[in-house]
């Protein structure tokens, strides 16, 4: 039967699975009644997948927005249909020595604001459908370059790849990069061409893959343990600001009304308010941003997901 059930599981998804049969996987060994998960991973590539359950689908925009980290490595020299392992051979060019002068030159070609064009294999709609359906007919659509930022890339040859010379790509990049497309342009700029033989997340946002379990690890645990991984619904509002209320504007905030106090403004800010049986232990009610003293809110807990998150403290 399910039930409520309302927290973050960090999970390390496995190679081979879809992000989204991984979080049904989840959802059915909790019992949860609702889930969702930031961001998705291709099924080859493996790492940090936050899932959300319950009252934290609320705020899983806030991973869908983070900054995320990879590793991956690229095969040189061979250009795919999808631009990783799972495409067919599209090209084969031969590749040169590659010197540090040139890894150095791409490296800063690469890091900061760049412009990618978006894969056909992807997610992104075109006239309300995903460009993976045309590519799927045999059809490409065009597409509109757009800004991403490379925070932070790492570039190393690896001479002694089984499967030929591959490059070691480590890198940290704002929302809507893909990583695939990356690998595929630094093959360009090297000459030969590229595609991903294999692709981690190693942290998205807060989140490492430290802290993460995996599913076979969450599959062999009994039901408290499970239950024990997930981490509060609070754990998604890093960086924003606490402010905690009392029991009656508390109340007056669940119900959509502005407060004003002696707050600086803030656009983010995570709003507590006073735990009933628990008073001394403040219960998240919410967002909110403050402009000239006002505390207006933003997306909210319901009394009934309040409650319910109360309840699991007893």
């Amino acid at each position: 039967m399910r039930r409520p059930v309302h927290g973050v599981l960090l999970l390390d998804k496995p190679l081979g699975l879809s992000s989204n049969n991984a979080l049904q996987k989840c959802k059915w060994l909790l019992r949860a009644e609702k889930a969702g998960h930031t961001g998705t991973l291709d099924p080859l590539a493996t790492g940090v997948l936050p899932l959300c359950f319950g009252a934290a689908t609320k705020f899983s925009q806030l991973q869908l927005d983070a900054d995320k980290s990879y590793e991956a490595i690229a095969r040189l020299g061979v250009k795919t249909t999808t631009g990783d392992a799972e495409g067919e051979v599209i090209q084969e060019r031969p590749v040169g020595a590659i010197t540090p002068q040139q890894l150095a030159e791409v490296t800063r070609r690469f890091t900061g604001p760049i412009r990618q064009l978006p894969p056909m294999f992807s997610a992104l709609k075109k006239d309300g459908k995903a460009l993976y359906e045309y590519a799927r007919a045999g059809q490409e659509v065009e597409r509109e370059s757009r800004e991403v930022v490379i925070h932070a890339l790492t570039l190393e040859t690896i001479p002694t790849a089984p499967d030929g010379t591959a490059l070691r790509i480590a890198a940290t990049v704002s929302k809507g990069t893909y990583i695939r497309t990356l690998g595929e342009d630094i093959g360009e700029a090297l000459g030969c061409g590229a595609h991903l033989s294999a692709l981690r997340r190693v942290a998205t946002g807060q989140f490492s893959q430290a802290q993460c379990v995996t599913l076979d690890a969450f599959e062999a645990m009994d039901e408290s343990q499970r239950l024990a991984c997930l981490l509060p619904v609070e754990a998604l509002l890093h960086g924003h600001s606490p402010v905690t209320l009392d029991t009656d504007n508390a109340g007056r905030f669940l119900s959509g009304v502005r407060r004003r106090g002696a707050w600086h403004d803030e656009d983010r800010v995570a709003v507590y308010g006073p735990g009933a049986a628990q008073p001394l232990l403040p219960v998240l009610l919410g967002v909110a941003h403050v402009k000239a003293g006002e505390l207006i809110p933003g997306r909210l807990l319901s009394p009934i997901e309040i409650q319910q998150i109360l309840e699991t403290r007893t």
